[in-house]
């Protein structure tokens, strides 16, 4: 029998295929939009530029100066450019951090985006913006950030580096981890979720033995879609708290963060969803799901442990402290004893443990 349930689905376009930028003016045109304002990150300055160029008249400017966990700063320059240009629609090319600001800019302007992923991140697919102020990172969730387009041209991902490629992805299969036993669970979602993860975790020892796979590449960017809608579609708990509150108040790498949390989180939860363990272990092919988890992490070279981020030890404590003072739902109870004893697990790169 299948229990009640509530499923709401999201408005966007996805256009996912090798090639499918060339759709890009098409794209803006269906929007009924005419100045497009390209986004990315410094580091892909280039690719907005490529961008701009290939859109011609269509574009009115661009802004790469998009920063990870969206400071409010970054956003209010990056809104005075968009303004001064008479932007109609916002082309973000990039991973979270570009998306992001793309988000916060629609927030406060209500224009119109087309998202253009070149990591596994997710972000795209969501209707959820967190944005860092003063060393805090808040989350909310709007439609107006959601994205009205999105386009998946794999040809994008297949110079990403493997090492940020390993990490985006895991940190895209969190996303579906914690989709399996949200508070808002549901059978679709639950099915995206499952498939998302075995595509991921299919397709990134192929990817890092040639990252110019580009099969194993479209098997990660469609992984990726799945879990990135996975969070969008249902809330999130213990593990993207655990990540909010690291990334915004120690300013850690984002998909590392995920990388190194995201089979403590699970053990933490494990014994309080079984139903969700069973099919991560399904999606895996393999037992004892938040090990099999550190172990693919470990195998495909990503970062396990806190400490090689940069985090101070000495700031567990005030990690546990910002958890509990603005917890987010999760199946099991939040204690600060149990909270300190997964940190220091991670901060140590230890095997994940439920106490």
């Amino acid at each position: 029998m299948v229990s009640p349930f509530v499923y709401q689905s999201h408005p966007a376009r996805v256009v996912f295929g090798p090639g499918s930028l060339g759709t890009l003016a098409e794209e803006i045109g269906r929007l009924g939009a005419q100045r497009a304002f390209v986004l990315s990150t410094p580091d892909q300055a280039g690719v907005a530029s490529d961008l701009v160029a290939r859109l011609g008249d269509l574009a009115c400017g661009s802004f790469t100066g998009a920063r990870m966990h969206t400071p409010v700063d970054v956003t209010l320059a990056a809104m005075a450019d968009v303004t001064a240009a008479g932007a109609d629609c916002l082309v973000a090319v990039g991973g979270g951090s570009t998306i992001g600001l793309a988000k916060a800019i629609a927030l406060r302007t209500d224009l119109p985006q087309i998202a253009i992923p070149t990591t596994y991140a997710g972000s795209e697919a969501t209707a959820i913006i967190g944005q860092t102020e003063d060393g805090i990172k808040t989350t909310q969730t709007s439609l107006r950030v959601l994205p009205e387009v999105i386009l998946y041209d794999v040809d994008l991902t297949s110079s990403l580096p493997v090492a940020i490629s390993v990490v985006s992805a895991l940190n895209a299969i969190a996303h579906s981890v914690e989709g399996l036993y949200s508070q808002q669970a549901n059978p679709v979602i639950s099915l995206m979720a499952q498939e998302g993860i075995r595509a991921l975790a299919a397709a990134l020892p192929r990817l890092v033995r040639d990252p110019h796979d580009l099969a194993a590449r479209s098997d990660a960017l469609y992984g990726a879609w799945l879990c990135g809608t996975t969070l969008g579609a249902v809330g999130m708990a213990l593990h993207h708290k655990l990540c909010h509150t690291l990334g915004g108040t120690f300013d850690l790498p984002h998909a590392q963060t995920h990388a190194v949390i995201l089979p403590h989180a699970l053990a933490y939860n494990a014994s309080y969803a079984p139903d969700a363990i069973a099919r991560i272990e399904a999606a895996l092919g393999r037992r004892d799901a938040p090990l099999a988890l550190h172990n693919l992490a470990q195998a495909l070279g990503a970062p396990v442990s806190l400490k090689e981020l940069g985090m101070p030890r000495d700031g567990l404590d005030r990690v546990v402290e910002l958890t509990l003072a603005k917890p987010y739902w999760n199946p099991a109870p939040l204690e600060a004893r149990r909270l300190k004893a997964l940190l220091e697990r991670a901060w140590e790169g230890l095997p994940p443990a439920a106490d």
